[in-house]
């Protein structure tokens, strides 16, 4: 099995070897992947972080061998700023927020041959708690598969922000709800995250809360609603719209 990293800002990973599938996910730069096998155009991968498998362009990714991947993983950080601006062997490039980079405050650096640099340095006050990260992608589309501040699934969501304070979560909210341990209502936290469940019982949403009585999540858009012991109110509408299933702490 042989590895590699996403070159580009963000890659769609799709379910089927072609651009009319659907994104399931996205690799953001910097991001490790198994390379399964090579189709035309295609290349199947697993990710190295979360072992999501899908499809990707192969022209959104350059190989590396095991020790250039694993210098690159050694200190691994997540880019705080929204956009950042970086100079690569193939010219000026844009990366999103959640992107992998160094964790050093070095201006250059390489993954495996190739040597990247920043060439912006904006300053931005750093968010200090969960939900304070959280509200950073306020307004952010929902867009199935996405993991950006330029478009973002439920899922993609707890599992960005969780990276930033060394929390790995798997992909879909399924699986995401495997993982911590679970808590009453009545003892919720900042920061613990609640699961939500269609009529059959299955978990089809998530969540961030504030330890009081709201939730941060990707519906329609990243918005801050009403959490209650049954499930989400709509702050507009005073609905219900998503059923509350169990709440985890991670």
């Amino acid at each position: 099995m042989k590895l590699g990293y996403c070159k580009v800002s963000i890659s769609p990973v799709r379910s089927e070897n072609k651009d009319q599938s659907e994104i399931v996910s996205q690799l953001l730069f910097g991001e490790i992947i198994h390379i399964i096998t090579i189709e035309g155009n295609w290349c199947k991968i697993i990710t190295y972080v979360d072992n999501y498998s899908g499809w990707i362009d192969v022209k959104h990714f350059k190989p590396l061998t095991e020790k250039e991947s694993n210098r690159w993983l050694d200190g691994l950080g997540y880019e705080n700023l929204i956009v950042r601006i970086i100079s690569t062997p193939w010219g000026i490039q844009r990366i999103v927020k959640g992107s992998f980079v160094p964790f050093h405050e070095n201006t250059t650096f390489n993954i495996g041959v190739d040597q990247f640099e920043f060439i912006d340095f904006p300053t931005e006050e750093k968010a200090n708690s969960i939900f304070e990260v959280a509200k950073e992608y306020l307004n952010s589309p929902y867009l199935w598969g996405g993991k950006t501040p330029f478009g973002i699934d439920c899922s993609g969501f707890t599992q960005v922000v969780f990276r930033f304070f060394g929390i790995n979560l798997p992909r879909d909210a399924s699986q995401q709800v495997e993982c911590g341990i679970e808590v009453d209502f009545c003892d919720i936290e900042l920061g613990d995250v609640a699961f939500f469940q269609n009529k059959e019982g299955r978990i089809i949403h998530v969540g961030i809360l504030d330890g009081l009585n709201s939730i941060i999540h990707a519906s329609g858009c990243v918005r801050i609603d009403q959490i209650t012991g049954e499930g989400i109110l709509n702050s507009e509408t005073n609905e219900m719209t998503h059923y509350l299933n169990c709440i985890k702490r991670f």
